[in-house]
């Protein structure tokens, strides 16, 4: 006859059951193991992928109670269906899933810098494509004026430009005032430059430091803030911690919006 032993473990001592979460696309969680937090961007038979804030990838097993979901150990399984589709862009405007670049038109946008294209890009690069805008950087401003007089902007080819350090009285401002018509039009932001844009919170700082006058501006962020002096390598981990409009600041997203929409009115 076979023998049953009585349970004898305490109930504070047995393991609860932990809810199963489906490892849907955007789903933020913790690996206690290693602390890794990031969003779920992958989600395969038995392993699930995870990007941080700095778009560093960590792929992971789907044990169970293997993760944290606002601070509850979770069990992450597989979706059962295909993932849903993502509804808004990067730049909160609607989704158009299957959509095709529009044919790019004669009107352009221009920004600063190379940094400038690359954060416009990841922001807006959705909506331009289906706009067909195309965004080009300057290398500076001060050639402004001759690059506006050969583009020659007109009703069919309007032209915006973004500006870095657009105040008044500044060097920027009186270029500005200089080359805006009634089809080119240049705005700007009040940050030295568009690293400043990234709201700290995002990038992981309380604040971005102040840099001395006279010293260069990015190289002192790095110094200030205990990165490699690396602009480049700076720039990847800022641009990294860009998911979505809601990591800019107010005063760079309204800038871009009005440029797009000047650069797209009818003719």
């Amino acid at each position: 006859m076979r023998q049953y032993s009585p349970d004898l473990t305490p109930p504070w001592k047995k393991s609860k059951p932990v809810p199963e979460v489906p490892a849907e696309p955007g789903l933020v969680v913790e690996e206690p193991g290693t602390g890794f937090c990031g969003a779920v961007i992958r989600c395969e038979a038995a392993t699930v992928t995870l990007e941080d804030r700095f778009g560093k990838h960590r792929v992971f097993p789907l044990e169970p109670r293997g993760f944290l979901l606002e601070g509850r150990v979770v069990t992450l399984v597989r979706p059962s269906s295909a993932p849903v589709r993502p509804t808004r862009t990067a730049s909160g405007s609607v989704a158009v899933p299957g959509a095709r670049a529009r044919v790019a038109r004669a009107g352009r946008i221009y920004v600063e810098g190379r940094h400038d294209a690359e954060l416009v890009e990841k922001v807006w690069g959705d909506d331009l494509r289906i706009e067909g805008v195309v965004v080009e950087y300057l290398e500076g401003i001060d050639d402004l004026p001759s690059i506006v007089e050969d583009f020659a902007p007109g009703p069919d080819a309007r032209l915006g430009v973004l500006v870095d350090h657009l105040v008044p009285g500044s060097k920027e401002s009186r270029i500005a005032e200089a080359v805006t018509s009634e089809y080119a039009l240049v705005v700007g932001h009040p940050y030295i430059d568009v690293w400043e844009a990234v709201k700290p919170s995002s990038v992981g700082i309380e604040s971005w430091p102040r840099v001395p006058h006279g010293q260069d501006w990015k190289t002192g962020v790095c110094r200030a803030l205990g990165w490699p002096e690396n602009t480049g390598a700076a720039w990847e981990r800022i641009l990294g911690s860009v998911r979505s409009y809601r990591d800019l600041e107010p005063a760079l997203l309204g800038r871009v919006e009005e440029l797009i929409d000047f650069v797209t009115a009818p003719e």
